[in-house]
């Protein structure tokens, strides 16, 4: 598995109360869709959480994330995270709260 099951699981618990989610493999990780459109997933050596073009900066001041760069170029309004900063329930809270409201506002595919 290229992924960390119970980095999986804390996302899955935190997302337990949130309507239309849905869970995709892809990129050898496991992403979490919110009405169709991706909302966070993890990866070997962390997660990732789409927070939007107006959240970035907010989301990378939170300790343990920077810019994914998934193929070596940049992913606008994407965060890419550490282990750590995934089992820190307040830094995952954060980067999730960003997410939520971004992916939420995006119409359901």
């Amino acid at each position: 598995m290229a992924y960390d099951e119970g980095l999986a699981d804390l996302l899955r618990d935190a997302l337990t109360e949130t309507g239309g989610i849905t869970e995709k493999k892809m990129f050898g990780g496991l992403c979490f869709m919110m009405d169709g459109n991706m909302l966070c997933g993890v990866h070997k050596g962390g997660g990732m959480f789409r927070v939007g073009k107006d959240n970035i900066a907010q989301a990378l001041a939170v300790e343990g994330a920077q810019p994914m760069a998934f193929t070596g170029r940049v992913m606008s309004g994407f965060v890419d995270v550490s282990d750590e900063a995934l089992v820190d329930d307040q830094r995952r809270e954060v980067l999730m709260g960003l997410a939520k409201s971004f992916v939420g506002a995006l119409p359901a595919k």
